[in-house]
């Protein structure tokens, strides 16, 4: 079985400014891919927005959803485990459309009460649950080192540029402060509305 091999969760702590309902900060979680490669679906948000984070809420995965979209969703819960494992974390820049598609099943609430729209609220992998869903991210030899090149877009690490980037960005010319991609909507896959 693949084992999560981290020495624990690579993050930074980058000052977002006040409002919404994160607080002061959003971690920003190193090794987790920003989206999957030639596609639109986003793993991780560039800067808290304004308004305040959206709502994490448990859609529903149809039987006929297409393979791209279960792929996203496979990658996804990979690079979650290999960076946290069973350990808790923090929601922080995690793209809360993609954590939609898992919540509920692989990935729950550790807060009781849950506030899903804040940057701060910690989840955690259902090992279990994960394993029944997605038992080829616990096979042997199925772990981010093992993957082509191609699989990722290579913008997952965060690094002082970064930031640099982001301090100085102006948040309403690229669309929004997600990139562009309505982190609502967990990427473009076309169904729009999702049930609670």
């Amino acid at each position: 079985m693949a084992q999560h091999g981290g020495k624990g969760p690579r993050t930074a702590r980058k000052q977002q400014g006040s409002g919404g309902h994160s607080g002061a900060d959003m971690v920003k979680h190193r090794g987790i891919p920003s989206r999957m490669s030639g596609t639109d679906f986003q793993f991780t948000i560039r800067r808290a927005a304004k308004e305040g984070a959206s709502r994490i809420l448990r859609r529903e995965r149809y039987a006929d959803r297409r393979a791209v979209d279960r792929a996203a969703d496979r990658m996804f819960l990979s690079a979650l485990w290999e960076v946290f494992g069973e350990v808790p974390f923090e929601r922080g820049n995690l793209d809360a459309g993609r954590l939609s598609w898992l919540f509920g099943r692989e990935v729950v609430a550790v807060d009781d009460p849950f506030d899903p729209q804040d940057y701060g609220a910690r989840l955690r992998i259902d090992r279990a649950a994960a394993e029944a869903s997605f038992p080829q991210i616990f096979a042997e030899g199925f772990g981010m080192e093992s993957r082509d090149e191609d699989d990722w877009d290579g913008e997952g690490d965060w690094d002082a540029a970064d930031d640099a980037a982001d301090d100085g960005a102006d948040d309403g010319a690229d669309g929004g402060a997600d990139g562009g991609v309505d982190e609502r909507r967990g990427g473009s896959d076309g169904r729009g509305g999702a049930s609670a």
